[in-house]
């Protein structure tokens, strides 16, 4: 997935006019206006934009991408859900730019339908999708792991941080895979995992600084700074002293301190000294 990932950089760096900016004002505004059509001439008007893997095989082939347009929930729910994933959008595309933002959503928006088609050959599972409930899900996740702790207000009242709504979200959709995959449904099991596999090939890079990460912290050698930190703190009048001179940051405010990697347990040093002095061993 990093090489594929590469891959995509690349290309979008070589083309960047092929994106589409301010993508979300446009998925937005047709919901909006298939919804304010929908109270008039009712939502069963819109069944021909839905996706239905047995209509593609007819050659319907609009559907593999109109699904998207169509609006999920009703009233002030659809409402929010369309500002919040709008937020959502328009802050990706401003991270990454209108030509990676749009390979992120057209790539979930087709990956959806290749999960439907799996479904429909695994399981014969026949059913109409409505809305773009993975893509978002896919945008969700994205922004969720790119600014962890930015705070979101649900239904504008309570305050709670990405990452927490993100663990939820996450546990709810394994939840579902997991219930289909109990009852022998294999192809609606793996419908969702596929429809967010472009989630996973972006942030592949990601997943694995955070494993070499944890790899590193496990290892017997590895010294945790933070942890040195808060023992050092415990220690009254400073927070860094150098084990070989002596010196403290409260007695010299200046002087920089770090920790020795190659040292047994948490052993302190100024600048000085990191480097010229006898390690400790077990």
């Amino acid at each position: 997935m990093r090489k594929l990932n590469d891959a995509i950089d690349r290309f979008c760096a070589l083309h960047p006019n092929l994106g589409i900016p301010g993508l979300m004002r446009y998925i937005v505004g047709a919901n909006a206006v298939l919804f304010v059509l929908s109270l008039f001439a009712g939502s069963g008007t819109l069944n021909f934009l839905s996706l239905n893997i047995e209509r593609v095989l007819h050659g319907e082939i609009w559907r593999l991408v109109t699904y998207v347009l169509l609006p999920t929930g009703s009233d002030i729910l659809l409402v929010i859900s369309l500002l919040f994933y709008y937020w959502l959008g328009e802050s990706l595309e401003r991270m990454w730019g209108s030509t990676k933002f749009t390979f992120y959503y057209v790539s979930g928006t087709l990956l959806t339908a290749l999960g439907a088609l799996l479904a429909y050959l695994i399981d014969g599972a026949a059913f109409s999708i409505w809305g773009a409930s993975y893509v978002n899900m896919a945008m969700f996740f994205a922004y969720a792991l790119s600014f962890p702790d930015a705070v979101v207000n649900i239904y504008f009242i309570i305050p709670v941080k990405m990452k927490w709504l993100a663990i939820l979200d996450a546990v709810y959709f394994a939840a579902g895979v997991f219930r289909y995959a109990r009852f022998g449904y294999w192809g609606m099991a793996l419908m969702p995992v596929i429809a967010i596999l472009n989630f996973f090939v972006f942030f592949s890079p990601d997943f694995l600084r955070r494993a070499n990460q944890a790899a590193y912290r496990a290892r017997p050698q590895a010294v945790q700074f933070r942890k040195a930190v808060r023992e050092q703190k415990k220690q009254k009048g400073y927070n860094h002293k150098c084990s070989v001179c002596g010196r403290t940051d409260a007695d010299c405010p200046d002087l920089q301190f770090r920790y020795c990697s190659k040292c047994a347990g948490y052993h302190c040093y100024c600048e000085d000294h990191i480097f010229n002095h006898t390690h400790f061993t077990e």
